[in-house]
C-alpha cells in the first residue's frame, strides 16, 4: 500500500507540472504521462480549442488548484492533492481576507432529551460508506485533500463562467406551487420531504443511502441530499446550503457517486459553487475530499451503505458547520457568505433530485436514488432517515411536521413513514422514463 501511494504521489506531482498556455505548450499534450509508465494520445482533442481559451482554463485552474504538499492518485483516476489549510481556495474569497480559520466549532448539537431513534451502526444493516481514495494515501496534518480539477472537467461545462456552478433556476420552493414549470421548461424533478412549519431552524441532520442512479445524458444528474434555505423564494435572494451525494458526468467526468457540497446567497445567480471550486466553504478536516467517490454502494437486495450528514449554525460565531459521520468536522460555510441565513434557516428540505432534458422528446431515463420506486422498500429503494432540526436552543430533535412532494410521481414518488428505529424517514426515487412516464 505504501508503494502505491508513493507511485499516485509521483504521478500527480508529475500530472501537476503540465500546463496548456499556449500553441506551443499543445505539442506537450500528444503524450501524456500516466502512472503505469504508457502513454496516451488522448488529448490530441485539445488540439480543436484555442490558445486563448486554453489560457484562460489555465489561470483558472491555477486559482483553484493550490500547490500541494502531497499529491495522491486515487484508483478511480482523481487526483487529491494535500493542500496547507492556510492555502485554500476559501480565504481568497473578498469576505474572508482576514478570516481566522475556526478549528472547532464552539458547541456542536446534543439531542433533546426523551426518546431517540435508533441510528445504526457499522454492525446493523445499514453500514457507512467511505471514500475510495483512502485506499491507497492519506494526507498529512494541517493540510486539507482537494480534489483536482483538470482541463477536461472545465471543457465539460457550458462554459468557463458555468464550471462549478448550478444552472439558475426557479427555487424548490416556489415550484411546489407550481409543478407543471418544472416538468415542462425547467427539467429539475425532484422527490422531496420538507419541514412546513414557521419555526426558526438552525441546522439540520440525515442519514441518506448511497446509489450509483443510473445518468442518461452527459448534461444530466442525480443526487441526494440536504438543504438549508432561507431567504425570498420568489426573488433573487435565496440563500441554501446543501450536502449529499450525487453522479453527474458533467462535472466530474464519470457515473460514480460522490460527496458534495453547495452553497449560494443569491438564488444560484452569481455566487456559491459546488465542493471547493470556488472561495467560500473553509475546510479544516485532511480525511474527507469534497468531490471525491463514495466507496462502497448499495446493491438491489444486498448491503446498504448510507453517509450521516449534520450541518448546523454555531451558536456563538455564526458559521454554518457540516459533520460527516458521527464525529468528522468537516469545516464550516463562514457567516459572512450570507444575507438570510447570517441569521437562520426557514425551511429544510430532503430528498432527490434529476435533471430531465428529455432526451429524444421523451423523458429521461436518469434515475433518482436507487432506480426503483418508493413502495419496494428497504434494500430495493432508497431511503433518508433520521431526520432531525436543531432549534435555536442547539438542540437536535426528531422532525415532525414534514410535508412530502414529487412533481411526477409517475417517474419518481416519495413515501413517508415514522417507527422506533429510523425515526421520521422515507424511501423515495424511481427509473424515469417507462409506460407511465412519458
Amino acid at each position: 500500500m505504501e508503494a502505491g501511494r508513493r507511485k499516485g504521489e509521483r504521478c500527480g506531482s508529475m500530472i501537476g507540472s503540465m500546463s496548456f498556455p499556449s500553441i506551443t505548450h499543445l505539442v506537450l499534450l500528444l503524450l501524456v504521462f500516466i502512472g503505469n509508465g504508457t502513454f496516451s494520445v488522448s488529448a490530441l482533442r485539445y488540439t480543436s480549442i484555442t490558445s486563448l481559451r486554453l489560457a484562460r482554463i489555465q489561470r483558472h485552474l491555477e486559482k483553484i488548484n493550490k500547490p500541494a504538499v502531497r499529491s495522491i492518485e486515487s484508483p478511480d483516476g482523481d487526483i487529491i492533492d494535500c493542500v496547507h489549510r492556510h492555502k485554500q481556495p476559501a480565504l481568497d474569497h473578498p469576505l474572508l481576507k482576514n478570516h481566522k480559520i475556526q478549528k472547532v466549532s464552539s458547541q456542536r448539537p446534543a439531542f433533546r432529551g426523551g426518546w431517540r431513534p435508533k441510528n445504526y451502526n457499522a454492525s446493523n444493516a445499514a453500514r457507512r460508506a467511505w471514500q475510495t481514495w483512502h485506499h491507497v494515501g492519506h494526507c498529512p496534518k494541517g493540510t486539507i485533500p482537494i480534489r483536482r480539477s483538470s482541463v477536461d472537467d472545465v471543457l465539460r461545462a457550458k462554459s468557463l463562467y458555468h464550471y462549478g456552478k448550478k444552472k439558475q433556476r426557479l427555487p424548490l420552493a416556489r415550484l411546489m406551487a407550481d409543478a407543471p414549470d418544472v416538468v415542462g421548461g425547467n427539467g429539475h424533478e425532484h422527490a422531496i420531504a420538507y419541514t412546513k412549519s414557521t419555526q426558526e431552524i438552525y441546522g439540520a441532520k440525515a442519514t441518506i443511502n448511497v446509489w450509483d442512479p443510473s445518468v442518461e445524458t452527459s448534461n444530466e444528474f442525480s443526487l441526494s441530499q440536504i438543504w438549508i434555505l432561507s431567504g425570498s423564494f420568489n426573488g433573487s435572494d435565496l440563500n441554501s446550503i446543501e450536502a449529499g451525494w450525487q453522479v453527474s458526468p458533467e462535472l466530474y467526468g464519470d457515473r460514480r457517486p460522490r460527496l458534495f457540497i453547495y452553497w449560494t446567497s443569491d438564488a444560484y445567480q452569481a455566487t456559491g459553487c459546488y465542493n471547493l471550486l470556488c472561495s467560500g466553504f473553509v475546510q479544516i478536516n485532511n480525511k474527507i475530499a469534497i468531490g471525491a467517490a463514495i466507496s462502497p454502494i448499495s446493491s438491489y437486495e444486498g448491503s446498504q451503505y448510507d453517509i450521516t450528514i449534520l450541518i448546523w449554525k454555531d451558536p456563538k460565531l455564526g458559521n454554518w458547520w457540516m459533520r460527516f459521520g458521527e464525529n468528522t468536522l468537516v469545516g464550516y460555510w463562514p457567516a459572512e457568505l450570507f444575507t438570510h441565513l447570517s441569521e437562520h434557516a426557514t425551511m429544510v428540505q430532503w430528498g432527490g433530485e434529476v435533471v430531465n432534458t428529455r432526451p429524444n422528446g421523451e423523458h429521461t431515463s436518469t434515475q433518482m436514488g436507487s432506480g426503483h420506486f418508493a413502495g419496494d422498500g428497504f434494500g430495493k429503494a432508497s431511503y433518508i432517515r433520521n431526520l432531525e432540526i436543531v432549534d435555536s436552543d442547539n438542540s437536535l430533535s426528531s422532525a415532525q411536521s414534514i410535508s412530502t412532494r414529487a412533481e411526477n410521481a409517475s417517474c419518481y414518488d416519495i413515501k413517508s413513514f415514522s417507527n422506533t428505529d429510523w425515526g421520521m424517514h422515507f424511501y423515495y426515487g424511481g427509473p424515469g422514463s417507462n409506460p407511465q412516464c412519458r
